[in-house]
């Protein structure tokens, strides 16, 4: 098949025009911006922060300070009320709150279309305190279905946006509140949400947030939003450089000022370079119009071209009941694993398997693997139109 694409998006340029990448809910590709920002940080100050005193060290230290605000302002949080903490992932992050909640909660609750960042965590979490773990079902809309009565003094945590099939938790609002009203509280994995669904985020009162920013056209760097009121509770057990105010032989007082919490959750030496990127990615995403529009109406245009040509093809079954940025779909005249394998040669990227959803997609379902296309704001309407022609080619050729 002769590949004639003839453009490559705007601030993507460096990508090759027969390049179709179609995996960005693994991981985005980034902006030309966000990869000079932080080679300017590397070849212009390159530095430790809040450890040095010289030019380097201040300028840096500036960056993460701007930094954190942005993104506060990006979910619609006060900093009086919430801390930003930097770590490695999503997955790191869960864990790293998880592990040192306080000891107080009756049942652990979680959905059962979590990706195994989230439904792992709260399974060994569960088994370490010896307390209930329940997995509720989610709408077709993505909404959770549960009791209000049954999740008293729980911890929830769920997904804002399913890695499967784009689904949101449309009323994380309402769960947030009936949690808070008996003592409850609710951490959310924001991992695919934080680069779709910023209004459900940011009118919900969360007490802990989790994304990626590889998964916003970021750095591989992850992100903790957290209440101030739930950090100061967390029984600190993962210590090291840069969290104290103090240490004795046997003693170590951890650093109290309110402006500078976070540290409690920022061991050693942090990727400062990551950290940067992420400060020019939210810039970059604020004010991005791929093709002339929003970014939300870009996605929203090809998601629902993609949707309507895929629901055309007889022998694929969609996943999605509607359109999404994300979506998954098993063939039966082809293995998913070899479509994947043929799209490649096309030079057409996309992700086979069970997207490490493997309880809700092999196990409940018991669908056999998959093959998702995620679309990203480096994708035009040319490309998506040579997937799906690509696409019917191979099938009708199986």
């Amino acid at each position: 098949m002769n590949q004639q694409l003839t453009n490559n998006i705007q601030n993507f340029e460096y990508l090759r025009k027969e390049t179709i990448y179609l995996d960005s809910a693994c991981q985005t590709m980034r902006p030309q911006q966000v990869i000079d920002a932080m080679a300017e940080y590397y070849q212009e100050y390159n530095s430790c922060g809040g450890r040095v005193k010289y030019d380097w060290g201040i300028k840096l230290d500036e960056k993460i300070q701007e930094t954190r605000k942005k993104v506060l302002a990006f979910v619609g949080k006060s900093p009086s009320e919430y801390a930003v903490a930097f770590t490695l992932n999503t997955t790191y992050g869960i864990n790293l709150v998880l592990g040192q909640l306080p000891r107080r909660f009756a049942k652990i609750i979680t959905s059962d279309i979590e990706h195994n960042s989230v439904f792992l965590p709260t399974m060994a979490f569960a088994k370490r305190l010896n307390i209930p773990r329940v997995v509720l079902e989610r709408s077709e809309n993505g909404s959770l279905s549960y009791d209000k009565e049954k999740i008293s003094n729980a911890i929830a945590v769920l997904n804002s946006m399913s890695n499967i099939d784009g689904r949101e938790l449309v009323n994380l609002k309402e769960i947030a509140n009936d949690l808070h009203k008996t003592g409850g509280i609710i951490l959310i994995d924001a991992a695919q949400g934080i680069s779709h669904n910023w209004d459900i985020i940011s009118k919900s009162d969360f007490d802990a947030l989790f994304f990626s920013g590889h998964k916003m056209y970021g750095p591989s760097i992850g992100v903790i939003v957290i209440k101030k009121s739930l950090l100061t509770t967390l029984d600190i057990g993962f210590i090291g450089g840069g969290m104290v105010e103090d240490v004795e032989i046997e003693t170590y007082r951890l650093i109290s000022d309110s402006d500078d919490l976070s540290s409690r959750l920022e061991i050693g030496l942090q990727d400062f370079a990551g950290i940067v990127g992420l400060n020019t990615c939210i810039d970059w995403l604020k004010s991005y119009k791929p093709e002339g529009v929003s970014t939300n109406t870009h996605q929203k245009n090809l998601a629902q071209f993609l949707f309507n040509e895929l629901s055309q093809i007889p022998t694929l079954k969609l996943i999605n009941s509607s359109p999404s940025p994300i979506l998954s779909f098993w063939s039966d005249k082809i293995d998913a694993h070899r479509l994947a394998i043929f799209l490649s040669t096309q030079n057409i990227m996309v992700r086979s398997g069970y997207f490490c959803c493997h309880y809700y997609l092999k196990n409940l379902k018991k669908y056999p693997p998959l093959v998702r296309v995620s679309l990203g704001l480096n994708n035009t309407q040319e490309q998506v139109e040579f997937f799906v022609k690509t696409l019917k080619t191979i099938i009708i050729n199986s």
